[in-house]
């Protein structure tokens, strides 16, 4: 590797890093990570910090599962690439479409379609909704009804069923036929309560009025994230998603669950389908399924859904989509592996216990912080919103919040932001005492925010 000393000239100066303005990365380069162990990063002056942001909500059983590494090692031995094109397959995709149909046979989905990442899996998911219609002779139901606040990626569909302006002005115009619902927000929300019942009530009738306007046999799918994550850490009733669930069915209408967060442990549950009772007829993973090793992603197919393409004798049911490293066998081997760590460690369970411990840590810090607007979080997935003022709402200006993060980090943890949000997502495979030191560093970059030492 590079001297530090030509790595910090160059740090910015070649790269558009993603979710950054050029400009900025030029004037406050980012920080370098070098190495990491366990749950912890290393940057390249030797600062080592608890990583509470999990990499980018995938690194869920920390820097050190040698399983997985052996895994990628082992099958970059004996097979490091071949297409999974019409005609080829490889060993690890087989086992591993079978090992994701017992993982997920409680959610209703048996068939799996491989992508690199989020991002593809969403793509798909809108793509199969749409060509499932065509299937089944209803070729007009083509529109998609999202959520504001919701995040599905940086594709143009990804993109344009995305509910915040951020990942969609700069890009306009989008995928025209999408519309947007109010968010599941009980801190900020148009419906003049704090009740996440009634807004959850709410939105289903929303929902109906829009398929009333729209006219039902021209929706292809509603997609959600159970629980809205790059958005703000946005945890519905736990009503919302069965009454959006009944919704689809009573008008013909699918429904996609993104969740390349939310699959595989992190809200307590192993998928969060599974945490609200709904069975998704198309969902979206990727992140935590090779622990972020590998770039890997799958969408799961429902039953139904499977049943009308598999029975279908044209083209219309044939598959005209896919990625060069759609099943990449070294991936695959990855998420083997991963699949039996997690199970193995029970991720989900720790995920649920911690997630109890930091939400609890993250309401003391409400108490002594003015500068905390709102608490919430489900399972790993936690979030503070930052204001000026309780009363008003205004949210924290992003100085004061850059500050939070500059002293949390000194203080022994790396933490994310958006907007006036902190958003913690650290490795399910923390402790009680790795929680303690989350509060204790957000603790510490609160008091920096609001001026103090």
């Amino acid at each position: 590797m590079r001297e530090t000393n030509f790595l910090t000239e160059n740090n910015a100066r070649h790269i558009w890093h993603p979710m950054a303005h050029p400009a900025e990365m030029l004037a406050n380069p980012p920080r370098i990570v070098k190495s990491a162990s366990g749950v912890d990063i290393t940057d390249i002056h030797g600062k080592t910090v608890l990583d509470g942001v999990g990499g980018l909500w995938n690194v869920n059983l920390g820097y050190s599962c040698e399983p997985i590494k052996k895994a990628i090692r082992d099958q970059l031995d004996e097979l490091p690439y071949y297409s999974a094109f019409r005609g080829t397959t490889n060993p690890p995709l087989i086992e591993l479409s079978y090992e994701l149909a017992a993982w997920f046979k409680e959610d209703g989905l048996s068939r799996a379609f491989f992508t690199s990442g989020g991002s593809d899996s969403v793509e798909t998911c809108l793509r199969l909704a749409r060509q499932y219609h065509k299937v089944n002779g209803q070729p007009e139901r083509t529109k998609f009804v999202a959520l504001k606040k919701g995040y599905h990626g940086t594709h143009f569909g990804g993109a344009s069923v995305n509910g915040n302006a951020n990942f969609r002005r700069n890009y306009e115009p989008l995928m025209p036929g999408v519309f947007h619902l109010a968010a599941p927000y009980p801190y900020r929300n148009p419906f003049g309560t704090e009740d996440p019942a009634e807004i959850a009530a709410a939105i289903a009738r929303q929902f109906e009025d829009e398929i009333a306007f729209q006219g039902a046999d021209t929706i292809a799918a509603f997609i959600m994230e159970p629980v809205l994550g790059a958005g703000g850490i946005m945890v519905p009733h736990e009503t919302f998603m069965p009454l959006m669930r009944a919704i689809c069915d009573k008008h013909g209408i699918l429904l996609i669950a993104d969740e390349v967060i939310t699959a595989f442990g992190r809200t307590g549950a192993w998928s969060g389908s599974r945490l609200w009772g709904v069975k998704p007829d198309l969902m979206s993973t990727a992140k935590a399924i090779t622990n972020g090793y590998y770039p890997f992603g799958a969408v799961m197919i429902a039953d139904k859904i499977a049943d009308a393409f598999e029975s279908n004798k044209n083209a219309t049911g044939s598959i005209g989509h896919g990625y060069t490293y759609s099943g990449h066998p070294v991936g695959a081997a990855a998420a083997l592996a991963t699949l039996k760590e997690m199970k193995r460690l029970d991720v989900a369970a720790n995920a649920g216990a911690r997630g109890e411990e930091l939400l609890a840590g993250l309401q003391a810090l409400r108490k002594r912080h003015e500068l905390i607007g709102d608490v919430r979080g489900k399972g790993l997935m936690c979030a503070l919103e930052l204001v000026t003022d309780r009363v008003t709402k205004a949210a924290a200006p992003k100085d004061a919040v850059q500050r939070l993060q500059d002293a949390a980090y000194e203080a022994g943890v790396m933490v994310r932001t958006s907007g006036s949000n902190i958003i913690i997502s650290p490795p399910l495979v923390i402790t009680a005492t790795d929680v303690n030191r989350i509060v204790a560093a957000l603790d510490a970059g609160l008091t920096a925010a609001a001026g103090g030492k």
